[in-house]
């Protein structure tokens, strides 16, 4: 699912500011833990392409966006804003990720 995270600090090639992320982990852990796991989104056309970014639509986002699926990361669920969109597209990014990290 897709939601607005609060990502600063940042360092580096991070991604900065209030910004929608995709919510990877289930809900059991994310209730366990108070954290998410997450992956960075943006509406930047990126140069690299699968499994390093993947092209969604049918998010309901304002703009065309793209997963940065090397850029996974946890965040408190406290720095979970409004629910902002569904996603019908995660086996797609959980995918990209396995060719990344290798399954």
């Amino acid at each position: 699912m897709f939601w607005l995270g609060e990502v600063d600090p940042t360092l580096s090639h991070e991604q900065a500011r209030s910004r929608p992320v995709l919510v990877l982990s289930e809900d059991i852990f994310n209730d366990k833990s108070s954290m998410v796991i997450a992956d960075a989104l943006t509406s930047q056309k990126p140069s690299a392409g699968f499994p390093l970014t993947f092209a969604l639509s049918n998010t309901g986002l304002p703009k065309r966006s793209w997963v940065k699926i090397g850029q996974i990361g946890t965040l408190s669920t406290q720095r979970l804003g409004k629910k902002i969109a569904s996603d019908e597209e995660l086996e797609s990014v959980i995918e990209g990720l396995n060719e990344i990290i290798g399954d």
